[in-house]
Parts: C-alpha cells; sequence; structure tokens
C-alpha cells in the first residue's frame, strides 16, 4: 500500500530568536506543508509575534541558532525583500501608517514584484483596479480605500481588511496571520475565513496566532501549537484550542483535567 508524501514548505529547526541580549524564541522545531494551517496559542510575551517578525527578517530580531526553509530555500540568508519575492506574507498585529504612498500603487508594486519573482508579466493599472475593486468588495472595503494612503485615518478593522486585501492579492506561499481578527467586526472574521479557505484550497500555507476560539474553530487548523517560555510546550489539534479557551494557559494536565 503506497502513501502519498507532501513535502514541508515551511522548515523550522531549531530557531533561536533574540532583541538585543534578550532570547526570546528558545528553539522552535515546526514544519507546515503547502495548504496547512497552524495556529499559534500562547500567553502574553510567549514568542508568538517573535516568530513572524523574525521569519519576516525585522532587523530588530535576530535569529542566534537554528535554520528557517521556504521551499527548500534558506530564508534567513535573503533580505526583507527577497523572503516576500519567495512568497513569505506577513499580516501585522497593528499594521502601520505609510502617509503619502496610495494603497493601490502600494499593492501592485508589491504584487508586480512577486509576479516578476514568478517570471510572470506585469499587471497593468486598468487590470489591478479591476482585481483589486473585486477583492476588496469580497472583503467589505470600500473602493476609496484604494485611493487614499496606506492606512491613514482607517479603522483598526479597516486596516486589518485592508491587510486580507493584500493577501488576496499577492496570494503567498506562505501567509503568517498576526491576531487578523483584533478588532474586526463579525462580517470581518467572516471574510477571514472565507479567504484563509480559498486560499488554503489553492495550496497557501498558513500559521495564524489567535485566542479567538470561533474564528479558530471555524479555520478548521490541522496542527494548534501552544508556546510558552519561548518553547512549543503542547502540540494538539482543534481540542487543544478548545481546552485553552475553556481553562487558560494552564502548565499541568491536573489543572487542564480539572
Amino acid at each position: 500500500m503506497s502513501t502519498t508524501f507532501t513535502p514541508s514548505l515551511l522548515q523550522l529547526d531549531g530557531l533561536q530568536v533574540a532583541i538585543g541580549d534578550k532570547t526570546i524564541l528558545q528553539s522552535i522545531t515546526l514544519n507546515v506543508a503547502p495548504g496547512e494551517l497552524v495556529v499559534l496559542m500562547g500567553a502574553n510575551g510567549s514568542g508568538k509575534s517573535t516568530l513572524g517578525l523574525a521569519l519576516a527578517g525585522h532587523p530588530a530580531y535576530h535569529v542566534t541558532q537554528g535554520s528557517a526553509r521556504l521551499a527548500g530555500a534558506d530564508l534567513l540568508a535573503m533580505e526583507p525583500q527577497e523572503r516576500a519575492r519567495a512568497g513569505l506574507f506577513l499580516s501585522f498585529q497593528a499594521p502601520p501608517e505609510i502617509p503619502g504612498v496610495k494603497n493601490n500603487l502600494f499593492i501592485r508594486t508589491a504584487l508586480n514584484a512577486v509576479r516578476a519573482a514568478r517570471g510572470e508579466e506585469p499587471q497593468d493599472a486598468f487590470d489591478f483596479l479591476g482585481s483589486a475593486r473585486t477583492a476588496a468588495t469580497q472583503l467589505g472595503l470600500p473602493d476609496a480605500m484604494l485611493g487614499r494612503p496606506v492606512n491613514d485615518g482607517f479603522s483598526g478593522g479597516e486596516r486589518k481588511r485592508n491587510e486580507l486585501l493584500q493577501l488576496a492579492m499577492l496570494r503567498p506561499r506562505l501567509a503568517i496571520l498576526d491576531e487578523i481578527d483584533s478588532g474586526m467586526d463579525v462580517d470581518g472574521v467572516r471574510a477571514v475565513v472565507e479567504l484563509v479557505q480559498r486560499l488554503r484550497s489553492e495550496g497557501t500555507a498558513f500559521v495564524v496566532v489567535s485566542h479567538y476560539l470561533q474564528l479558530i474553530e471555524s479555520l478548521q487548523p490541522d496542527t494548534v501549537l501552544r508556546l510558552a517560555d519561548g518553547q512549543i510546550a503542547e502540540r494538539g489539534d482543534l481540542a487543544l484550542a478548545q481546552r485553552i479557551a475553556r481553562t487558560g494557559f494552564v502548565q499541568t494536565p491536573e489543572l487542564a483535567e480539572a
């Protein structure tokens, strides 16, 4: 009887990350296959956001040990823009404003950089605008937001929907979503689930940071991880997320059972 082997898209082996002299992540080993969805949970300060920022190449986060590979390529040897062109996407927990840069120009420039890395022709302004308007409508983002500076004057929920718009247009290999549901209304959360499900069916892998059980249940994760003290303290499935929602970030089986 033959079995189907799916190679990992993201491979982390003993990853250790520090900010200045302080080590935040002790040793993270994780494999994520195409189309797989992993949920990261953990108390504040456990290193969830640190993992995403380090993988994206934020200069304040230094990988001091271990390795990270994306589709077989050494992720840590790449500059941040090279990681994005290779198919890595990170949504920020608090998306920043970029005054003076129009949203549509920002996204189209990023999209064409990714298309060039894939060997595809650039998308002209007319075709891009049509696609962006369709995606914005599906996400509940008004067309007017496309012509405004990036996140300038946007509400918290609008900033998160704008992150989803970038995700929808870029269609990355791996998307790391850091509390994408924060500040979202019910319709926004529904838009997150629909977009993630569509991209997963096309092979995009996801690492999602969230504590919102209803979102996690709707996403139907393959794996749930609990981070503690910079390490993966527990691995499980949806039942782990449900237990954490019920008991909190307990450290012993006896407390979990109680």
